[in-house]
């Protein structure tokens, strides 16, 4: 891709980030395109819909949490950094998943994703094992779930109340179920 060409499309990323936590998952993509400087013809030559943005925004979303995990740092901080840096996004990653149904490449490309964010969290959780944090048998498919889990608890109406709280106690039950 020319230079100019890949400019235009990180400033549709950038602009389809910003527009979707400001105005969440049914911004007009117009709006995106709009924010970015160019116009819908060089929006959907690069995307080619609203999921296919989301897809790459949620893939540097991983790729940034990947870069700021401590390999030291123990499980529970590395469970509560994680849950902490998606806030933001967990309600498009709700609506994202609600549409990836309907869509078989999509679909593909989500469980790409997934499989890359087990990649990222296996060594952590390995060492999580060895030093006896969490059960010999833990899997990271489990400790995944227990992430959803504890994100579940922040779109649901308790999430009213502090959502380190929140945090607090569902990393508690889900370290529990983890345990040796």
């Amino acid at each position: 891709m020319r230079r100019d060409a890949l400019e235009r499309r990180e400033a549709l990323i950038r602009a389809a980030a910003a527009c979707f936590a400001e105005s969440g998952y049914d911004v007009p993509l117009e709006d995106i395109a709009d924010r970015a400087g160019v116009g819908r013809g060089t929006l959907y030559r690069n995307f080619r819909d609203r999921l296919d943005l989301l897809l790459v925004i949620f893939e540097r979303e991983i790729d940034a949490i990947g870069a700021e995990l401590d390999p030291a740092a123990p499980l529970p901080v590395l469970l509560r950094q994680i849950v902490r840096r998606t806030l933001g996004t967990r309600l498009l990653f709700a609506r994202l998943t609600l549409d990836l149904a309907k869509d078989d490449a999509h679909f593909a490309a989500f469980h790409a994703l997934h499989g890359r964010m087990t990649a990222i969290l296996h060594p952590f959780v390995t060492r999580a094992r060895e030093r006896g944090e969490i059960r010999a048998d833990a899997t990271t498919e489990q400790v995944m779930l227990g992430i959803r889990m504890i994100s579940a608890l922040l779109k649901s109406p308790l999430a009213e109340r502090d959502p380190d709280a929140l945090i607090t106690e569902g990393l508690d039950l889900v370290l529990r179920g983890l345990a040796r």
